[in-house]
């Protein structure tokens, strides 16, 4: 009994609110970038954009590569009969959905590079938040690709066994 009477105690309460007002511009302290900050942002500003633009050219290189591996499996299964059955065409096509994937975290790197970039020249902070929002995207994507991996490897373990226990069966057969 005890339980339910605190439970319903604070029934009658009104409870407090969940936005809290937002406070007024005026009034919010005014957060400056320092001189070190802004050397660190604009050092790593030419390696993000480097680096996007490797990813990128990393990503469009899977993407072809596993179109032209899937096309050429499926040419020359064709014409012979050797890579029946393997499913090649598949790893291919798994190669390019891949390059796909990754084409999204390369343009974040890539595009905060370059904003941080214009900032610099700019001052606007329109450009230092369009720079963050590219630099949060990109650890979302990341956050969300690793736990999809990580999901994905009980599966991926029980698939083996599986596929062990299937070939042995297959091969005490023969």
């Amino acid at each position: 009994m005890r339980f339910f009477s605190k439970l319903f105690k604070d029934l009658g309460k009104p409870s407090p609110p969940q936005n809290p007002p937002p406070v007024p511009v005026e009034t919010r302290p005014k957060h400056e970038l320092t001189e070190p900050m802004l050397f660190y942002l604009y050092d790593a500003a030419g390696w993000l954009r480097f680096v996007g633009i490797l990813l990128l050219i990393k990503s469009g290189l899977f993407i072809l590569g596993g179109l032209v591996f899937s096309i050429g499996i499926l040419v020359a299964s064709g014409f012979t009969y050797v890579y029946d059955d393997y499913g090649l065409e598949f790893m291919g096509l798994a190669f390019a959905l891949l390059g796909a994937v990754f084409f999204f975290p390369a343009r974040y790197v890539y595009r905060f590079g370059t904003k941080i970039r214009k900032y610099r020249f700019s001052k606007k902070d329109g450009d230092m938040e369009s720079a963050l929002k590219n630099n949060k995207s990109f650890w979302k994507f990341a956050g969300i690709l690793c736990i999809v991996f990580l999901a994905l490897i009980p599966l991926f373990l029980v698939l083996a066994i599986a596929g062990g226990i299937l070939a042995g069966f297959g091969a005490a057969i023969l």
